[in-house]
């Protein structure tokens, strides 16, 4: 099924990074859109720069943290209020955390939980059943290649990613021959400034050659997402060694990443 994507448009996430691309991208063929984000300076650059591309485009700056759910809730209200129902949800705000679990601040933790898992649900919770009243209507999670396989050195924010690529493919079953699309985007590496808010306690470094683009990543992302493609893996090296990792036994993965357990421990305790 092929979605249009115009329409009134709520990003997450937008002030930077995949978030930003893919509002940057949509400026085009929307007719108004919601870009939200904790960062309102970033928010209002970003509306300028929408607004070159669209002049006749509506751009609602709405600074909000969505790891509080009651923010979320005012923040969907305004919206609403302001553009009318939603048309397509992207729900690209989140950020990981890297290093040893035991060695991870809890507090980070949880707000990464609320966020990744809980803001997301609720957001997707709000917005369904108006799109389903009208019989149309897209949603776009954001997951990770690690939602489809798993690796030491993040295991809570692999968990939330885990979460989001079994929500999304379990509800887009709930929904088949309703007209409301759901997809999920799940990159490899990419541009932007998930390790600076990760951390990276013992330097680990997955990025090498896989690494592509914002500007690639939400391009690819796009395509397949007004397609109605049910998973959407942009980068085709990055894609290549994700589905060899979720399509390799898990015993060849346990043996594999005992190693890479260990050299992440030795670093993390010398």
């Amino acid at each position: 099924m092929r979605l249009p994507l115009n329409g009134t448009v709520l990003i997450t996430g937008a002030s930077s990074g995949i978030g930003e691309q893919l509002a940057l991208q949509l400026a085009k063929t929307a007719s108004a859109m919601a870009i939200v984000a904790r960062r309102t300076d970033r928010l209002e650059e970003l509306k300028s720069r929408l607004l070159v591309l669209n002049q006749k485009l509506v751009v609602l700056v709405q600074p909000c943290d969505l790891a509080v759910v009651e923010d979320a809730a005012k923040m969907i209200d305004a919206v609403e209020e302001t553009l009318g129902p939603i048309d397509v949800l992207i729900n690209n705000a989140g950020y990981g955390d890297l290093g040893l679990f035991e060695f991870s601040d809890w507090s980070k933790l949880e707000k990464m939980i609320q966020l990744n898992v809980v803001g997301l649900s609720y957001l997707t919770h709000r917005v369904l059943p108006s799109m389903l009243e009208r019989c149309r209507g897209g949603i776009l999670n954001v997951s990770s290649g690690f939602g489809l396989t798993f690796l030491p050195g993040a295991a809570a924010y692999i968990g939330t990613k885990h979460y989001v690529t079994s929500f999304t493919e379990s509800l887009r079953s709930e929904l088949v021959g309703t007209g409301v699309v759901v997809s999920q985007v799940c990159p490899g590496p990419v541009a932007t400034e998930f390790e600076a808010v990760a951390g990276n306690p013992v330097d680990m470094n997955y990025n090498w050659l896989l690494e592509i683009s914002a500007d690639r990543c939400a391009r690819e992302t796009l395509a397949g997402f007004s397609r109605g493609r049910a998973l959407i893996m942009p980068g085709w090296i990055a894609t290549l060694l994700v589905l060899a990792g979720a399509w390799s036994p898990r015993w060849v993965l346990r043996l594999s990443y005992r190693w890479i357990g260990r050299w992440l421990r030795k670093k993390a305790v010398t």
